[in-house]
């Protein structure tokens, strides 16, 4: 079984999920089963097959989680240094065309989400971020052609 890195954070994020699926929506969709149920007819009743598809899509929800946590290699980012781009560092990083600034921390791939600064390990731009130093530029291909950052600040916190 192959290990999945993740953060303290988005560790305690995926279990949050899981404890919400099983304590609200779990109960939730058994209840609108059961007044679906009520109505009569299975064979030509909407909102039962629909309870019934939420029902499956939520348990197989539940599971991956369990499956992803249980295979979880938490990292704790607090305890990591070094001058190198590392999972779990924070980089400042400038676009050599537009000047413009971002910061990003590089985390596991169920905990990414590049609108509150946290990249995906796998995601081009971080896999041309591991291993480089403040100074560096790395050339990062994406859909809308190549790209050129310079790495100006990497962080643990």
């Amino acid at each position: 079984m192959e290990k999945i890195p993740m953060t303290a954070e988005g560790h305690s994020s995926l279990v949050g999920e899981i404890k919400r699926l099983k304590t609200i929506e779990r109960p939730r969709l058994i209840k609108a089963i059961s007044e679906a149920r009520a109505h009569g007819d299975l064979s030509e009743n909407a909102e039962y097959h629909a309870a019934k598809e939420q029902q499956g899509l939520t348990e197989a929800r539940v599971a991956e989680l369990e499956d992803k946590l249980g295979r979880a290699e938490i990292i704790d980012v607090s305890k990591l240094s070094g001058e190198r781009v590392v999972f779990g560092a924070t980089v400042k990083i400038v676009d050599e065309d537009t000047e413009e600034e971002r910061d990003y921390q590089i985390v596991g791939e169920l905990e990414a989400d590049v609108k509150s600064g946290r990249l995906s390990i796998t995601s081009p731009i971080a896999r041309a971020l591991i291993g480089k130093t403040v100074g560096d530029s790395v050339e990062v291909s994406t859909p809308g052609g190549g790209k050129s950052y310079e790495i100006l600040k990497i962080s643990f916190a």
